[in-house]
C-alpha cells in the first residue's frame, strides 16, 4: 500500500474505502471504514480550537509580534546611536575641522543627519512655528515641531478662577507616531512639518472657520523626495468639538519596513486643574471602549494605575471631571497600553498625567495608507457625547449599576427639559425635586401609614413584650407580633419596602449632580457655582476641612430636625436592641456633613429641599390619616377571619422549623 501524501489523508481514506468495498463487498469491512470515518470526523470536531482559544492564540501572536517590533526598535536605536557617535567623533577631530571649509562642514553635518534619520533627514532641522485654526467652540494651535496640536482652548468655558480653559499642559504634552524606516526608528515628534491647506502649501497666518463651513488643514513630514511623506490631515468644522484626524503615508512602501503591519502611536498629556472642588469625583482617569463587547471601562480613579489591552478598541479618553481629550478610530485600534500617574510638577495647576501607546493597523503592500481617526476636545456633556453614537457618554459617572444609570437617564431628560426654559438652575433643581417627590408620594404615604398603624398598636405590642420576657420565648413573641400585624392588616415589609424602593433614586441623584456640567459656574443665591462647594468661611486646614459650605450646613440642620421628628414617632422601648440606632441616626448627618462639605452645592441644596418637602408631606399625611379611625379599622379587622398570604405561611413555617431546631439544641 502506498503512503498517502501529507494533507490528503481523508481523500486517500475515501478512495481506499471505495476500492475495498467494490472488491470485497464485505459488510464488516464497510462497518469498519464507517467507524474509522466517524472517529476521523469526531477527532476533527473536538480537536478544532474554540473561539476563546483562537482569541488567546491571536493575543499570543500579537504579543510576539509586539516583542519582535520592540526588539527591532532597540536594535535600530543602538545602530542609530552608534552612527551618531561615529559622526560626532569625526566632526570633533580638531585637525580635520581646521582644514575644512564651511561647505565641507555643512556637508559633513548633512551626512551625519542622513546617517541618523535616512530619507527624513531633510525635516530634522528647522524652527518651531505655530498656526491657529479657530471655530465657534475651539481655538486649535498646531505646531510645526511634531505636526500635532500644541494647545486646545475651549472658548465657551473658563477655569474656576476665570482663566482660559486649556485642555492640557502645553509644555509637557507629546504626540508621537513611530515606525521603522531603513533600519531606523522614526519618531515624528523629532521632526519639523510643513503646513498645507486644501492640499496646497500654506504660507498664511491664523485661520477662522466660517459659519456652516469646514477647513482641511494638514501638517506634512517631507522626505528628500517631495512625493514621499507622512501627513496629519485635520478637518475642523465650525460648530463641533470633534475634528477628523487622518494619518496618511504616501510613497513610503519601500521606506517603511516591509514587516511592519502596525504603526505605534504615543500620546502623553498632563491635565491641569480646572475646578475648585477636590472631591472624589474631581480627578477621574483614562477611559476606553472595547470593540468586542462595546463596554466602557477605565483605569483606577483613586490611585496610579496602568493596563495593557490586547483586544481591539474603539476609543481612548483622558478624562477629568467636566472635560476630556479623546482619540477615536473609525476602524479599530489593535491594542493599547494606558497609564495614569500623579507626579511632582512645577506647574501649580497640575492635576494628573495620562498616557497611551496605541497600535494602529498598517498595510505594508499599499503605496498610500490612510488611517482614519477623530479627536474630541470638549465638555463631558451627556447629550453632546451621545450625539456621536460611539458610547462616549458612558464615561460620565452616572452609576455603575444599570438601574441607577437608567434612573439618571430619566433625570437627565427631565433636567434638560426644565433647563430649556432658561430658568436659573436653582429654580430648575427646585422643580426637579418637587417632581421627584411627587412621583414618590404614594410610597412615602404607604410608609407613613404603616408607621401610624405601628403607633396605634403600641399598647398591644407592649403587652406581648410583657407576656414573653424571656429570651427563649423570642420565637413565640415574634409569632404573636406577626399575628397582631396580620389582624391589623399590616404587612411586615410595609414599612421598609417603600424606603428601599426610594433608595435607588437617592443614589442616582448622588451621582447625577456632581457629574452635571450644566451646573458648572451657574450662580444661585450666595453660591457662585452650583457644581462645587459654596464656601462662606475659609480657615487653615483642620480635620480635613478648610472651609464651611452653607448649603451643606442647612442640609445637615434640616436632616437633624427630620431625625428628631422621626425618632419621636418611633417606638424604641418595645425593642431595646434598637435603642443604639436612635443615637446613630443623629450621628449620621454629622458624618455626612464632613463628606458633603467638599461636594457640589447643587447636591446639598437638593437634599435640603428633599428634607423640607418631606416635612410638608408629613404635615399633609397627619391630616389625611386619623389615628382614631385607624384604631377603629384595626378593631374591625380583628373580628374578621384572616386569610394568610403565601408569604405569611412561608414565614410561619420557617419560624416553626427554627423553633424545633432550638429545642433540639437545648436537649
Amino acid at each position: 500500500m502506498k503512503k498517502c501524501p501529507s494533507g490528503h489523508f481523508f481523500l486517500y481514506l475515501c478512495r481506499s474505502f471505495c476500492k475495498n468495498y467494490l472488491i470485497m463487498k464485505n459488510k464488516s469491512t464497510l462497518f469498519g471504514f464507517l467507524l474509522i470515518a466517524a472517529i476521523l470526523f469526531g477527532w476533527m470536531y473536538f480537536m478544532s480550537p474554540s473561539k476563546e482559544e483562537l482569541a488567546k492564540q491571536q493575543r499570543v501572536q500579537d504579543s510576539i509580534r509586539r516583542a519582535r517590533m520592540e526588539q527591532m526598535a532597540l536594535d535600530s536605536l543602538r545602530q542609530a546611536e552608534q552612527r551618531e557617535t561615529d559622526a560626532l567623533a569625526q566632526i570633533a577631530d580638531s585637525a580635520a575641522m581646521a582644514e575644512m571649509d564651511s561647505a565641507a562642514l555643512a556637508q559633513q553635518q548633512a551626512n551625519a543627519l542622513t546617517e541618523k534619520f535616512g530619507v527624513f533627514a531633510a525635516s530634522a532641522e528647522g524652527s518651531e512655528q505655530t498656526w491657529t485654526v479657530e471655530n465657534k467652540l475651539q481655538k486649535l494651535t498646531f505646531s510645526s515641531k511634531g505636526g500635532f496640536l500644541k494647545q486646545v482652548e475651549l472658548k465657551e468655558y473658563k477655569t474656576y478662577d476665570s482663566l482660559p480653559l486649556i485642555s492640557f499642559d502645553t509644555a509637557t504634552s507629546k504626540f508621537d507616531l513611530s515606525f521603522f524606516a531603513q533600519n531606523r526608528v522614526i519618531n515624528t515628534s523629532q521632526f519639523y512639518f510643513k503646513p498645507y491647506l486644501n492640499n496646497k502649501p500654506y504660507t498664511g497666518g491664523d485661520i477662522t472657520v466660517a459659519e456652516g463651513d469646514s477647513v482641511t488643514f494638514a501638517m506634512r513630514l517631507l522626505t528628500q523626495d517631495p512625493a514621499k511623506y507622512v501627513e496629519y490631515v485635520y478637518t475642523i468644522r465650525d460648530d463641533n468639538y470633534m475634528l477628523d484626524f487622518d494619518i496618511r503615508t504616501v510613497g513610503l512602501k519601500d521606506v517603511i519596513a516591509n514587516n511592519a503591519d502596525y504603526l505605534s502611536l504615543d500620546w502623553n498629556v498632563d491635565l491641569m486643574k480646572q475646578e475648585k472642588s477636590n472631591d472624589r469625583f474631581a480627578d477621574e482617569s483614562v477611559y476606553y471602549r472595547s470593540l468586542s463587547d462595546k463596554k466602557v471601562e477605565h483605569l483606577d480613579v483613586m490611585k496610579d494605575d496602568d493596563e495593557t489591552i490586547n483586544n481591539k478598541l474603539k476609543w481612548i479618553s483622558f478624562k477629568q471631571r467636566f472635560f476630556c481629550n479623546a482619540i477615536v478610530t473609525k476602524d479599530e485600534f489593535l491594542n493599547a497600553k494606558m497609564t495614569v500617574r500623579t507626579r511632582k510638577s512645577e506647574n501649580p495647576r497640575y492635576l494628573k498625567s495620562m498616557a497611551t501607546n496605541i497600535s494602529v493597523p498598517y498595510n505594508v503592500t499599499a503605496e498610500t495608507n490612510t488611517i482614519p481617526m477623530q479627536l474630541y476636545f470638549g465638555p463631558n456633556h451627556f447629550k453632546t457625547l451621545r450625539s456621536y453614537g460611539i458610547g462616549l457618554q458612558d464615561q460620565i459617572n452616572l452609576g455603575s449599576f444599570f438601574l441607577i444609570r437608567w434612573i439618571n437617564y430619566g433625570v437627565i431628560a427631565v433636567f434638560n427639559w426644565l433647563s430649556s426654559y432658561g430658568w436659573n438652575y436653582g429654580i430648575v433643581i427646585l422643580i426637579l425635586t418637587i417632581l421627584i417627590k411627587t412621583l414618590l408620594f404614594p410610597l412615602a404615604f404607604k410608609s407613613y401609614k404603616s408607621s401610624a398603624i405601628t403607633r396605634v398598636l403600641k399598647p398591644e405590642m407592649e403587652a406581648i413584650n410583657e407576656k414573653y420576657p424571656k429570651q427563649e420565648d423570642a420565637m413565640k413573641k415574634q409569632q404573636a407580633v406577626l399575628n397582631l400585624q396580620r389582624q391589623a392588616g399590616v404587612s411586615p415589609a410595609s414599612g421598609c419596602l417603600p424606603a428601599l424602593l426610594q433608595f435607588p433614586i437617592l443614589i442616582a441623584i448622588f451621582r447625577f449632580f456632581p457629574a452635571s456640567i450644566e451646573l458648572r459656574q451657574q450662580p444661585f443665591l450666595w453660591a457662585d457655582d452650583l457644581s462645587t462647594y459654596d464656601s462662606i468661611v475659609e480657615f487653615p486646614k483642620f480635620l480635613g476641612m478648610d472651609h464651611l459650605s452653607l448649603f451643606t450646613i442647612l442640609m445637615t440642620i434640616t436632616t437633624l430636625i427630620y431625625t428628631y421628628v422621626n425618632n419621636k414617632q418611633m417606638d424604641y422601648s418595645s425593642n431595646p436592641q434598637m435603642k443604639p440606632m436612635k443615637w446613630m441616626m443623629y450621628l449620621m448627618p454629622i458624618m455626612f456633613f464632613a463628606i458633603f462639605n467638599n461636594y457640589s452645592a447643587g447636591l446639598s441644596y437638593y437634599y435640603m429641599l428633599v428634607n423640607i418637602i418631606t416635612f410638608i408631606q408629613m404635615f399633609v399625611f397627619r391630616k389625611m390619616i386619623n389615628e382614631d379611625k385607624v384604631r377603629a379599622t384595626i378593631e374591625k379587622n380583628k373580628k374578621k377571619p384572616q386569610k394568610k398570604s403565601n408569604f405569611m405561611k412561608r414565614l410561619e413555617e420557617a419560624q416553626k422549623q427554627q423553633a424545633k431546631l432550638q429545642q433540639q439544641q437545648r436537649r
